[in-house]
């Protein structure tokens, strides 16, 4: 493995990224995680379809209460409905069956969804402690 060879090189932990190559996060958190530099959150359905964090299979909360680094960053990549405006006619915060569970009519609305997820996934590690 590449870090064993250059342990100052550092990681960047997607948990999306592995499940979109179809690879368990907590497989790959094991093997990786003692040269993780930052945890980007963002979570993936096993079809890769990216979905607000623990909304998905990658295990978020497992990997937040394990991580250790000191750099967390919120990576949404969640879908933007394009045409919406359209669909929708001035009917802001409606949702249409085309548009899909996690499709947002902005990249701001899109943002602040990944932003309450992450929060919610926090939320949930403090209430168990």
């Amino acid at each position: 493995m590449l870090h064993r060879e250059f342990p100052d090189i550092r990681a960047v932990f997607d948990p999306a990224n592995f499940i979109q190559c179809g690879q368990d996060t907590v497989k790959a958190w094991e093997l990786l995680s003692p040269y993780v530099e930052y945890l980007h959150i963002k979570d993936a359905l096993p079809d890769g379809s990216v979905v607000p964090a623990g909304k998905g299979v990658g295990n978020i909360l497992f990997l937040l209460a394990n991580y250790r680094g000191r750099i967390l960053t919120v990576e949404p990549h969640l879908t933007v409905f394009s045409g919406f405006e359209k669909l929708e006619a001035g009917k802001a915060g409606t949702k249409t069956e085309r548009e899909g569970k996690y499709s947002y009519p902005s990249q701001r609305a899109a943002f602040d969804a990944a932003v309450g997820a992450l929060l919610e996934c926090i939320g949930a590690l403090k209430s168990d402690i």
